[in-house]
């Protein structure tokens, strides 16, 4: 799958307190103080925007013609599809972002090998993690059922599917260790959006992030995790 399909897939900034992009965006330092940022599959640079603001250096990858018009200016952006591997950049990033990514690629693997090389030393890898593991996905494949919806864990985009220990795994043979794994709870404004931020809601997305935390293989929806390159943590 080309990054083209997920430009095309709808998805913008969830705006929730347990969403994966308020955890993605609490995982840097409120002050970037200059340091160097890469947004991989940035969209129309929506988290960009946000980190710029914080005084953050922003590079963002989107594929030619998918960012849209109004792509911020504080934010240099390159453009490329992704499936034929990272373009070329200059100098290393202190941070990198692949928010709801890598599940679209048909190699995440060669993706995260590639996104070592251009990572600091000291760097950090923060990606947000689809979970094929939640028990509503279970339920779902159990009743003999494999939707193709336009978001969520049965994006038709997705291409690749994993619980947590595939995406530990995953991470690990590509020379990261994880240092800090967050997770959020099921979106349930998104699946009734006429009652988006009302009490009940609220309430019921509270509980579901609860469980994700008490239970997080079964109950997280996605997992946010920061991770540094292995030989980095023995220096």
């Amino acid at each position: 799958m080309a990054l083209s399909a997920v430009a095309e897939s709808g998805y913008t900034h969830k705006l929730s307190p347990y969403s994966s992009h308020s955890l993605l965006l609490d995982s840097l330092p409120a002050n970037g103080a200059g340091k160097r940022v890469l947004d991989v599959g940035c969209a129309s640079g929506y988290l960009s925007a946000i980190l710029a603001a914080r005084n953050y250096a922003v590079t963002g990858v989107e594929r030619v013609g998918a960012s849209g018009s109004d792509f911020p200016s504080n934010v240099e952006l390159v453009e490329a599809d992704l499936e034929a591997g990272l373009p070329e950049f200059r100098g290393k990033f202190d941070y990198i972002i692949c928010g709801d990514i890598l599940e679209h690629l048909r190699d995440p693997a060669a993706m995260l090998r590639q996104l070592v090389a251009v990572m600091k030393p000291d760097g950090s890898l923060i990606a947000s993690l689809p979970n094929s593991g939640n028990l509503y996905f279970r339920l779902t494949i159990l009743l003999g059922r494999f939707p193709q919806e336009d978001k969520g864990l049965f994006d038709r985009t997705h291409v690749r599917f994993f619980m947590w220990d595939g995406w530990r795994k995953l991470l690990e043979d590509a020379g990261l260790l994880i240092q800090e794994r967050k997770v959020t709870g099921i979106p349930v404004g998104l699946a009734v959006p006429e009652w988006d931020g009302s009490a009940p809601v609220k309430a019921m997305e509270s509980l579901a992030y609860a469980m994700a935390k008490l239970r997080a293989p079964l109950f997280a929806y996605q997992f946010v995790v920061t991770a540094r390159q292995r030989s980095s943590d023995a220096r």
